[in-house]
């Protein structure tokens, strides 16, 4: 790639700085990259001569609240600046420019955590090292989602270089959020949610590795631990124990029939079911009185939670029915509902357009195969407005030589900054 492309995007050149940057979840987790992403707001505003508050909420709730003001051309308008510790080490951080005007605000949420960096990596393209090889660059988070969390930030920084050099403040907020633990229990956007940092008006868009699509709609997860209790007794004889590894199996079974069984819905498809880990027994000599497993459903419309703890139910009597001294117990342990398409979206509309302006055509319009902070946040507070669009595509995510495309980046960039500066300024 030539010096001078890559310098035309600076989506590109900050997304190689946040790729070097290890914030594995497990592993380094949020820290570094936190303190990173807020020193370089900060230096945006200071550039443009944008006072800015910061307020620490857990030290506001002890008691003490650092901030700082500095002289600014702006002196009368600030940027918020705001952290909160969801873990121990672990802060959101949200910056927010408040608008003249009354309404809805427009909130780029982005997770700063990756998947742990992982074996596997060609000796080339080590997971931190954000190798440029042709027009795409390697490491972990490249696309997911490091790139679009640079593409946010482009894009943030670009209304703070407007308002710096017209005087003007937007009308409509805009603010920037990077949550922490999306790869794991996504505790982080929860977070954001009980804070009030989003509300069921605004529109918020993520930028997840969408394949150059406007992603809408997501499968519901629901996540249960089913455990089935037996009798022990050797496994000469069996007929003195009750098998719960028998009686698991049994239960597996008819799980995995019934949820395929489920309606198909017309954009989402089929509901799933992975049972991603199982343990139980002690010695192949002996009649296990335990077993275990850890089960994931992706539920589509209409099938949801209700109806997968009436199949798991079912499940346990079937089992025990089969295996007679066996005990079935079960605790859900994730409960995300499916969100569904609404065309009537304020923010799909003034996304599409921008798509237009940046690329000269429409974005296909689709759904997220996994689960995001905004699919949270339209769940929890019934808000439609909640998509995601970023660069990259999620075939490559979590795998190693992970890697995304420049031309994918400055799109994405482009699309941003269009819908930012239009959403501020009441032309969105």
């Amino acid at each position: 790639m030539r010096e001078e492309e890559e310098n035309r995007c600076a989506a590109w050149s900050l997304a190689r700085q946040l790729v070097q940057i290890d914030s594995s979840d497990p592993g380094a987790c949020e820290g570094s990259i936190g303190q990173w992403i807020k020193a370089w707001i900060c230096g945006q505003a200071e550039r443009w001569g944008i006072s800015v508050k910061e307020e620490d909420l857990q030290l506001k709730e002890g008691g003490s609240v650092p901030g700082s003001q500095p002289e600014g051309i702006l002196e009368q308008r600030c940027l918020e600046l705001k952290t909160d510790e969801i873990l121990p080490g672990r802060s959101n951080l949200m910056a927010r420019i408040p608008g003249l005007l009354p309404g809805p605000g427009l909130i780029l949420i982005c997770h700063m955590d990756t998947v742990t960096l992982g074996e596997g990596w060609d000796e080339n393209h080590p997971p931190l090292g954000a190798v440029v090889e042709g027009d795409r660059m390697y490491g972990r988070g490249a696309c997911d989602m490091k790139s679009g969390l640079a593409c946010a930030l482009t894009a943030f920084a670009s209304l703070l270089e407007r308002i710096g050099k017209t005087g003007k403040w937007p009308g409509r907020s805009i603010a920037f959020i990077g949550s922490v633990d999306e790869e794991d229990f996504m505790r982080g956007v929860e977070g954001a949610v009980r804070r009030g940092w989003v509300s069921a008006q605004d529109w918020v868009l993520d930028t997840e590795p969408t394949d150059g699509q406007i992603q809408v709609a997501h499968k519901g997860r629901t996540w249960f631990e089913l455990t089935i209790e037996g009798v022990t007794a050797h496994a000469s004889t069996p007929w003195k124990g009750a098998d719960a590894v028998a009686a698991m199996a049994e239960a597996v079974c008819w799980i995995r029939r019934s949820i395929s069984r489920c309606p198909v819905h017309h954009e989402l498809g089929r509901s799933t079911v992975t049972f991603g880990q199982i343990e139980g027994g002690y010695r192949p000599y002996v009649v296990p009185d335990s077993c275990k497993v850890w089960i994931d459903m992706r539920l589509t419309p209409p099938t949801d939670t209700e109806k997968a703890r009436r199949i798991v139910e079912e499940a346990i009597h079937i089992a025990e029915e089969q295996v007679p001294g066996t005990r079935g117990s079960y605790v859900i342990t994730g409960d995300r509902p499916y969100i569904e398409r609404d065309d009537r979206s304020v923010l799909l509309k003034a996304l599409k357009r921008a798509c237009r302006k940046a690329a000269g055509e429409e974005a296909a319009v689709g759904f997220f195969n996994g689960y995001t902070d905004t699919a949270v946040i339209a769940g929890t507070l019934g808000n439609r407005n909640c998509m995601s669009y970023g660069p990259g595509s999620l075939e490559m995510a979590h795998k190693p030589n992970e890697y995304v495309d420049h031309e994918d980046v400055r799109r994405c960039e482009d699309v941003l900054k269009i819908l930012v500066l239009e959403a501020a300024f009441g032309e969105a």
